[in-house]
């Protein structure tokens, strides 16, 4: 009976093992790849963002620009490098960084025709009427929009979680192939941003 029980037992044991490498080759083939830009500022995590060759489904999810009304998808902006950052109107840091972006088309020079910035506000206890105060309040006219839900959740569960908490300053860019990359989370300078992104800009 004891025999029988250790069988039993073993088979058990080895049952649960195949369970949990199944189980991470499901996760491992889940995650995207781990990518940094060339020239990515020192610091801070690197968030898991993918260069993917295929348009992700967030890139076509259309949006409203809290400042004009208008609507807006990120696939309109096709051939051009789009700078991107999660943040919430309540969130101190992310009015320091934006701050930051705001000071970047006045350093880029001629590469600021190549660079469209958008910010997405990923509470989703805020809605347009309080993001459109924060921006006129703030003077920040770029791209400024509610993320919807779909975003939301394909930035959390194909890039980092971490995208969805703006007091750690997200931030992506896609370059002009669609290729998205991660910058460190945590505080970035506008010149750090820049030498980040001015090889894309020129590519």
């Amino acid at each position: 009976m004891r025999a029988r029980t250790k069988r039993l037992s073993r088979a058990a044991g080895l049952l649960a093992c195949v369970v949990i490498v199944a189980g991470c080759a499901t996760t491992a083939q889940r995650q995207p790849t781990v990518s940094s830009p060339a020239g990515a500022a020192s610091g801070g995590s690197t968030p898991t963002v993918n260069p993917a060759p295929t348009v992700p489904s967030w890139f076509d999810v259309q949006m409203t620009d809290v400042n004009t009304g208008k609507s807006f998808k990120i696939s309109d902006f096709s051939g051009k490098v789009v700078l991107v950052d999660t943040m919430a109107t309540w969130c101190p840091t992310c009015q320091g960084e934006m701050s930051q972006v705001q000071l970047l088309p006045g350093m880029l020079g001629s590469g600021a025709s190549s660079l469209v910035t958008v910010s997405l506000d990923v509470d989703p206890n805020e809605d347009s009427t309080i993001l459109k105060k924060y921006a006129a309040t703030n003077k920040f006219d770029w791209y400024i929009a509610v993320a919807p839900t779909e975003v939301v959740r394909f930035l959390e569960m194909n890039y980092d979680q971490q995208f969805i908490n703006p007091p750690l300053q997200p931030m992506l860019f896609i370059d002009k192939t669609g290729g998205v990359y991660g910058l460190p989370f945590g505080v970035k300078s506008a010149i750090s941003i820049q030498k980040t992104i001015a090889d894309y800009l020129t590519q």
